[in-house]
């Protein structure tokens, strides 16, 4: 973030403001983490601060400080927008084109006010006034605790605040082990846990709170598991009738994808899940090393994301998908064989 920027939000928030934070569509734990840490930041410089999701979470996130005053897009749609109407600050947090809210970016088109996007996905759009991009960085929760920096307002963090942020760094490193977790990442790690974030409490919370249901559909995923050792690949398929049959809630199938990646051999790994509401296959893509999943989710799935962790959608039918795939698949053989 550079002095410029920081000069203008500093300005910007030196005023009363109406402020509004928004996630992407299906926000994950980097998301909900930084909306929820930034958004209790702002409250206690003063600030009117809310935060509207596009749609719904997983209930393993939902235990976070400050999420009972989340406000849900869809469900509460009339005060959301009254919210939007009002505001005069719209912070987009851990996305970087209006496109991922969903049903809420024709409402966010039409707002005529200061956007700040803090983010760290590739290909930053170029909508708002300030814009705090930076694709190294582990997660958009540690861009928040530097943001609160670049303010002057470290040594205010407080417990729940360090909590949110925690939580996100954790969830978007994969507790710590992608590359992209850096040293400064275990500084800021440390900073928060000395400021009050529980890590082994929040890893339970996270982690550790399975309902029978979601482990008996982990079974079927592994067993639907295709490995393809001459493309370095696996896949896990799970079709809507899967999904009902288990119960199936909202993150449940969250990590599915990366046991994949804990194959000997295995570099890329998928899961792809049928929506029948939405008429998708929604992909996840996960890799090691220097397969970019990022470029396979954007040239061939309608996605994106970072290096090695996207993703992405099919408009055909699970089976006609995973055709597709395998099509696609055997023009990288030479790059996942290096």
């Amino acid at each position: 973030m550079n002095l410029a920027d920081i000069t203008t939000v500093k300005s910007i928030l030196s005023q009363p403001q109406k402020i509004v934070i928004v996630p992407h569509k299906n926000p994950d734990g980097d998301a909900m983490g930084a909306c929820l840490g930034l958004c209790l930041f702002l409250k206690e410089m003063g600030q009117t601060a809310h935060v509207i999701s596009p749609n719904d979470y997983p209930k393993f996130l939902k235990w976070m400080p400050g999420n009972d005053e989340v406000i849900n897009f869809e469900w509460e749609n009339q005060e959301a927008k009254k919210l939007l109407d009002e505001a005069t600050v719209i912070f987009t947090l851990d996305f970087n084109e209006l496109s991922r809210t969903g049903q809420m970016e024709s409402v966010l088109k039409e707002r005529e006010v200061d956007f700040i996007m803090i983010d760290h996905h590739q290909q930053p759009g170029d909508y708002a006034k300030v814009t705090y991009s930076d694709v190294s960085m582990s997660s958009t929760c540690e861009m928040v605790y530097n943001f609160i920096g670049y303010l002057g307002y470290v040594d205010s963090i407080t417990s729940d605040i360090a909590t949110n942020l925690y939580t996100g760094i954790m969830t978007d490193t994969g507790s710590f082990k992608y590359r992209s977790t850096s040293s400064n990442t275990h500084r800021v790690v440390a900073d928060l846990i000395d400021k009050g974030a529980d890590n082994m409490e929040i890893h339970q919370q996270v982690f550790d709170t399975n309902s029978p249901s979601r482990l008996h559909l982990l079974g079927v995923a592994l067993s639907n598991m295709v490995i393809l050792p001459e493309y370095k690949t696996a896949y896990i398929t799970l079709t809507q009738a899967e999904l009902d049959q288990h119960d199936f809630k909202k993150g449940d199938t969250e990590g599915f994808v990366n046991y994949g990646l804990t194959l000997e051999g295995i570099i890329f790994a998928l899961i792809f899940i049928e929506n029948k509401d939405e008429g998708i296959i929604k992909i996840s893509l996960r890799s090691v090393g220097d397969f970019s999943v990022n470029q396979f989710a954007r040239e061939h799935f309608s996605g994106g994301g970072h290096d090695n962790a996207a993703g992405g959608k099919s408009d055909l039918p699970m089976k006609e998908t995973i055709e597709r795939f395998n099509e696609i698949l055997k023009t990288y053989k030479s790059e996942l064989n290096p």
